[in-house]
């Protein structure tokens, strides 16, 4: 089993290249996963909505409807984590993914000890939907009209509830814990996504670009999260209370 879970850990496979595929799913069953597989867009949404796996590969390019357009519709109804798969190595062809809500991407072609780095990564940071308690209880912290309980893992925002996927909640948790410190670019990509992580800066700032639309009265000119040119990020709020 994995993740220290006693049930194996579903994950939906979609790929229309059949040989990698059948390769990709080959390695997750034989480390424990449970496997379902997909070859179109149509087949990775029904699959999904039905089996509501833990994890979904997405390949970017396949046929009836592409992994773009199925990552935007798996995020208007569910936070599950999504590593997408691609082929085209533009920056901006990444960015759009993790833009629609992907947590990580790997470029084709890629190693399977990469690809189960990444897969381990993504669920250590979901461990808390199954029910995994947090090590300490760390408290409710109010900063201005924002609010976030990192036992409960929820945020508010003026009384109202804000939905957070798991990676956006791990990026402000680091922050909103080392509130005032500047954080750099390397620091938070290793504490966030993992210890092989450190140059994809711009996980961070479509990700700070997220938790701005969400939090922030003002995204433009950010009040909460602020950028040190450069550097990192830094959390800035009046005198935070805990509980």
């Amino acid at each position: 089993m994995v993740v220290g879970t006693g049930k194996a850990r579903r994950i939906l496979l979609a790929e229309d290249e059949l040989a990698l595929r059948d390769f990709v799913s080959r390695n997750l069953r034989v480390r424990g996963f449970e496997v379902l597989e997909a070859s179109t867009g149509l087949e990775a949404l029904a699959l999904f909505e039905r089996e509501r796996p833990h994890l979904l590969i997405l390949d970017l390019m396949m046929p009836r409807m592409d992994g773009l357009e199925v990552c935007r519709r798996v995020r208007e109804q569910s936070t599950v984590p999504i590593i997408v798969l691609t082929a085209l190595d533009a920056e901006r062809d990444k960015v759009a993914a993790l833009d629609l809500g992907a947590d990580d991407y790997l470029t084709k072609p890629f190693g399977v000890e990469e690809l189960l780095a990444r897969v381990r990564a993504v669920l250590r940071r979901t461990q808390w939907e199954s029910g995994t308690p947090a090590p300490l209880a760390l408290g409710a912290r109010r900063f201005g009209e924002i609010e976030v309980d990192l036992d409960r893992r929820t945020v508010r925002r003026s009384g109202e509830e804000v939905r957070l996927s798991p990676t956006e909640f791990a990026l402000l948790e680091q922050l909103v814990t080392q509130a005032g410190k500047v954080l750099t670019h390397r620091w938070l990509l290793q504490r966030v996504w993992g210890p092989e992580y450190g140059g994809e800066v711009e996980y961070l700032r479509v990700y700070l670009n997220r938790l701005r639309q969400k939090l922030e009265p003002d995204p433009a000119h950010p009040r909460y999260l602020l950028t040190e040119p450069g550097v990192g990020y830094r959390f800035v709020a009046p005198g935070p209370k805990v509980e």
